[in-house]
């Protein structure tokens, strides 16, 4: 990768540009709502001249100037808030977090300022009643001073509203969340086809901001009218209607205008987040394997295995995905041995990366689901003198329902289960004699053993394990119930906000699932390849792990779409510019799965019965020979 291939991949370049094609595309936006504000049916000759030489004039070219400066403010705040994985949060506190962050304060401060800047520009260019603050007028006893406008006014307001509306917008709907769209096109095209959405976007949003708005007006509108005429030393013309009033704001001009108004400040705002989401994610072809030493650390399997930018790892990771379909020579880069020394150091650096990423994956389901099993009641804080190691103490308490001994081999054996050994604690609401039939009912049967077998507690309520234990301590369940207060304490310091929304919580969980989707793809056509492009049987070696690793995630995602509100889809808006992409990505990646295994299994065939797997392994992978699944 030459010096110039790595400035052009840099972000704040990616960025930079996305902000001048946005300032170029300002002059004619902002004829088009000259247009629209000043022009007449009445008097089109004479409003068309009259546009013309305003867009000539001084103050157009001081207001294209300001516009300008909000344009990079804009792109600024567009580089310095995104994401790629999105925050979801799981409770109403949680977005009330967000909302109420010192950070989120200071993107809202900057948009209301914005605004104010954008709504000053748009009454200097309509004219006319909102083109100054103040103007001369006389007292009643005919001395001369300065009155306010309150027509100006309101537009300045207006304009600090509909910012601080759109800032709060950006956060509930997570506007910065930049997803990678599936299907790949030209810059171009994708601007083109987003167009009519940004039109309705800031045309439906700023009639519904304008809106509440004028509501808070009417109520509110006296407190900053007062205070500018204070600050200003304005007064206030006796003569003149206030317009916090019905038939002030029954205005129909100035409701247009200033809809008009919102409509091209949030019209320019969207066109420069639309070209920062084309630009930052438009696919980059990084280099497998480089014959420069200086330039090593660029190429595909150093960007995946060394720590860099959670961008440029999905940029990473898309270009994995892609050269694994659509480039022979590349993946025969993929596929080559280091010289001298010969070895598959590209296949296992990317190999190990993607399998590492479908590992953690399947880790935070089994404690998402060990979790879930105990209703949220997670955390083993055992106490007594008998302890058990930290890998036995640590994690959560399973209740006393239909109880079984998992295979340890498996990373579905429950670590809740291979901890029931420890005392339980006084706070655990376990802790004591359950006198309540409901309390047990509550306990989700949610675990089997890899054998697909259970066996229960014996009569003497102990259990017993094949590999790590022979006998366990008897289990005492049958203890009183602890305090209400220490109870109480207990759920506070436990429960998570899975028991308060559980669709939520399941969209968190796979929030990043963009790049494990990537990884399955990447490895599955990459695995598929090998059969016919492996010359060294490079891939061979491990094709086991590989097999086992998404069988495993296989198994873990069957189990989670099972859980409540895991599978119910969310309702996809056609009205909004935030991307809902993360909310559907858990569907996704199950799909992505089972296509991935098939895609091997159909590949290899019977061949994969020489592999040396388990036997729980084996038998599920049968299943997809024998197209079951």
């Amino acid at each position: 990768m030459r010096r110039k291939d790595i400035m052009v991949l840099n972000k704040p370049v990616r960025a930079a540009a996305s902000n001048a094609w946005a300032v170029l595309l300002l002059p004619p936006i902002t004829a088009v709502f000259v247009i629209f504000s000043r022009f007449s049916l009445l008097h089109p000759i004479q409003t068309t001249s009259e546009c013309l030489s305003l867009l000539m004039s001084a103050s157009a070219i001081f207001s294209f100037i300001l516009l300008g400066g909000v344009i990079l403010m804009v792109g600024f705040l567009n580089f310095e808030y995104y994401t790629v994985i999105p925050t979801v949060a799981c409770s109403k506190i949680a977005l009330l977090g967000q909302l109420l962050h010192p950070r989120q304060f200071v993107n809202s401060l900057a948009h209301c300022i914005m605004g104010v800047i954008v709504a000053w520009c748009c009454a200097v260019t309509i004219g006319g009643r909102y083109e100054t603050l103040g103007y001369p007028c006389t007292e009643s006893d005919g001395s001369p001073q300065m009155c306010l406008n309150e027509y100006h006014l309101i537009f300045l307001l207006a304009g600090a509203f509909v910012g601080f509306s759109h800032s709060l917008l950006g956060v509930i709907y997570n506007m910065n969340y930049v997803s990678f769209h599936t299907v790949q096109q030209y810059k171009y095209l994708r601007f083109k086809g987003s167009l009519p959405l940004v039109v309705k976007c800031s045309t439906t949003q700023a009639l519904y901001s304008i809106r509440n708005y004028i509501v808070v007006y009417f109520f509110l509108g006296y407190i900053p009218r007062a205070w500018i005429c204070k600050t200003l030393n304005l007064h206030l013309n006796s003569t003149a209607h206030p317009l916090d009033s019905i038939a002030g704001l029954l205005d129909l001009s100035l409701l247009y205008h200033l809809w008009i108004s919102a409509t091209f400040m949030l019209f320019t705002w969207y066109i420069t987040l639309l070209l920062f989401r084309i630009f930052v994610t438009e696919v980059y072809s990084f280099p497998v394997q480089s014959s420069f030493t200086e330039d090593a650390h660029q190429c595909l399997p150093k960007v995946l295995t060394e720590k860099q930018p959670v961008i440029l790892k999905f940029l990473a990771l898309q270009d994995l995905a892609l050269l694994s379909q659509h480039s022979p020579s590349r993946r025969s880069e993929v596929f080559s041995l280091s010289q001298p020394g010969g070895h598959a150091h590209n296949w296992n650096a990317i190999s190990k990366e993607c399998l590492s990423l479908l590992s953690d994956l399947t880790q935070r389901l089994v404690a998402y689901h060990d979790t879930v099993a105990t209703n949220g009641r997670a955390k083993s804080m055992s106490t007594g003198s008998e302890r058990t190691t930290s890998s036995e103490t640590s994690g959560p308490q399973s209740p006393p329902m239909s109880l079984f001994t998992p295979d340890v081999g498996s990373p579905f054996a429950s670590p809740g289960l291979r901890r029931l050994t420890a005392p339980v604690e006084q706070c655990s609401p376990w802790y004591g004699t359950v006198q309540s039939p409901h309390i047990m009912r509550r306990a989700p049967k949610l675990w089997s053993t890899s054998t697909g077998k259970r066996r229960f507690i014996e009569g003497d309520g102990s259990l017993r394990s094949n590999r790590h234990y022979i006998e366990l301590a008897k289990l005492q369940w049958q203890q009183q119930l602890v305090q209400s207060q220490c109870l109480k304490s207990w759920y506070k310091t436990n429960s998570c906000c899975v028991l308060q929304l559980p669709e939520a919580s399941s969209q968190a969980l796979f929030a990043d699932s963009q790049a494990h989707i990537w990884a399955l793809e990447g490895l599955s056509y990459l695995v598929q390849a090998s059969f016919s492009e492996d010359q060294f049987g490079v891939v061979q070696t491990t094709l086991p792990n590989i097999l086992s690793c998404m069988l495993v995630l296989q198994e873990a995602v069957d189990r989670h779409f099972k859980l409540p509100h895991a599978s119910s889809k969310p309702v996809r808006s056609t009205s909004s510019m935030a991307d809902p992409t993360y909310k559907t990505l858990r569907f996704a990646l199950r799909a992505t799965l089972k296509t991935a295994i098939y895609r091997i299994t159909t590949t290899f065939g019977d061949h994969l019965n020489a592999l040396q797997m388990s036997a729980e392994h084996r038998k599920r992978l049968q299943q997809f020979l024998e197209y079951k699944e």
